[in-house]
């Protein structure tokens, strides 16, 4: 039903379809607001309440003592199990909805780094199919460890940072990076998988649905660091991720763009100005649109060890993996959307 060009929801959507509106609507308010949250709430604890301040206190002493797992591999499984799989997220994932799918199976003994792409607004399917257990990930490629590799600054935020841990996050600091490729994991598992989402808050300014636009050609540290540690590079293409938000987009070069990238550096997110909708209606809001993703897993790029790589062997191998990407989204696009002879990944 539309009303002055505004589309309404009818009213009457199963309770299920609500539940699921609700749990993307809690997410992305959580995921664009949750640092601010935490800061006031952290604030007004410590200065308006008699006693829950004292508890604030302890907790300040945890986070003091906490203040370095995210670079020494998280949160372990005992502590991550409940939040990866309890209701919300799985109303979260059949939302749009999201699905993970495997092209080949993967040694479980080894550490392999996947390398997502595109980031999209807030890299909704790397979150879906990684950072809860509705997917079955670690069914799917059994005897890994899975940890989600975000801003490391979502770490030292009170409150907030425990959210970030009870999804399998990490830091995006290269010592995580180097912590999980070169230490085996505790038991049950016998190998890791790092999700490493390689463009970052940059590209999510580029996201535009039917866009495949991804920072990659000037992106080689990953390959370095892959390349001392001997990691297989695992290429991961979420289909769908540009879809299900629009954005007011401005170019290169222009004015609002150079501002949005000013604040990217300062803060480490980029503002975006979303189009999505609302509990209600279609046309417009914050809440990401029911449009599906599938998080599609490649076969691995095997790389040698090298302590010390050379500019010419980073190069290289960036090459080869620049093209085991292209290989696996031109493999793979035809079965997750229309118009696929149309669309290219674009690399910028």
């Amino acid at each position: 039903m539309k009303i002055l060009g505004v589309e309404f929801a009818p009213l009457n959507v199963p309770l299920k379809r609500r539940l699921e509106t609700l749990s993307a609507a809690l997410w992305i308010i959580l995921l664009s607001g949750g640092d601010l949250m935490g800061y006031l709430l952290f604030a007004y604890l410590l200065l308006y309440s008699k006693i829950t301040r004292y508890f604030v206190l302890l907790y300040t002493l945890w986070m003091y003592y906490d203040w370095d797992t995210c670079n020494k591999g998280g949160r372990s499984e005992r502590w991550t199990r409940l939040m990866r799989g309890n209701a919300w997220q799985r109303y979260f994932c059949n939302y749009f909805p999201i699905k993970l799918v495997k092209t080949t199976d993967l040694d479980p003994t080894k550490s392999y780094l996947f390398c997502s792409f595109p980031h999209g607004i807030l890299s909704t399917g790397v979150f879906g199919a990684f950072g809860t257990e509705h997917l079955n990930c670690k069914k799917v490629f059994p005897g890994l460890d899975f940890r989600v590799v975000i801003l490391e600054q979502h770490f030292k935020i009170p409150f907030f940072r425990e959210y970030a841990y009870m999804g399998a996050g990490i830091s995006s600091s290269q010592r995580s990076l180097i912590h999980q490729l070169s230490t085996k994991p505790e038991a049950p598992f016998t190998g890791r998988a790092t999700i490493l989402v390689i463009g970052g808050a940059w590209e999510s300014l580029e996201c535009k649905p039917g866009k495949y636009r991804i920072l990659l050609k000037r992106r080689k540290g990953f390959v370095k660091i892959a390349l001392k540690h001997g990691a297989p590079l695992v290429p991961v293409i979420s289909f769908g991720e540009t879809d299900i938000y629009d954005q007011y987009y401005w170019p290169e070069g222009t004015l609002m763009r150079r501002i949005q990238h000013y604040v990217r550096k300062k803060i480490g997110l980029a503002p975006v100005f979303l189009k999505g909708r609302g509990f209600f209606q279609y046309s417009f809001g914050i809440i990401p649109r029911r449009k599906p993703v599938t998080v599609v897993v490649g076969s691995p790029l095997e790389l040698p060890k090298i302590e010390e790589p050379t500019t010419e062997q980073i190069d290289e191998y960036h090459e080869k993996f620049v093209n085991h990407l292209v290989e696996l989204f031109e493999n793979q696009k035809h079965n997750y959307m229309k118009n696929a002879d149309s669309v290219k990944l674009e690399f910028l």
